[in-house]
């Protein structure tokens, strides 16, 4: 049996490279988890206030408003602001000469958007016959 020769630094580094996840990788699939996680959390909160105030839509209203404008998103917010800052440098993304900005990744920006207030209300409005499935 022929022994492959591991002195190449070369052969080393993608060695090294093929076995670690790479860091803007490893981020994207925190984010993901992250949403999901405030999006499950949320469904159960959506339907705890739903069962509760649900027969008074003005009662439902406030409540799920003053629910959703104290909810925290800091820790995937850290995340993505990470991601933001350090993505293009990461995955060496060229940058487009006309706008000075990087180029976008399969036709759209590599930008992910911090969830907040609107993110909440988009997913879960404050008329509970509104829901949107997600």
């Amino acid at each position: 049996m022929k022994r492959r020769n591991i002195a190449d630094p070369r052969l080393v580094e993608r060695y090294i490279r093929g076995a670690v996840m790479p860091r803007f990788m490893q981020r994207l699939r925190d984010i993901e988890a992250e949403l999901a996680r405030h999006q499950r959390l949320l469904d159960h909160l959506y339907a705890e206030v739903r069962r509760t105030h649900g027969h008074d839509p003005e009662s439902f209203r406030r409540r799920w408003c003053e629910l959703a404008r104290s909810w925290r998103f800091d820790d995937v917010n850290e995340l993505i602001d990470q991601h933001n800052e350090y993505y293009p440098i990461e995955r060496n993304l060229p940058i487009n000469p006309r706008t000075g900005d990087y180029v976008t990744v399969g036709g759209r920006s590599f930008r992910r958007e911090r969830p907040d207030l609107d993110w909440v209300l988009e997913r879960f409005p404050a008329t509970p016959d509104e829901r949107r499935a997600s």
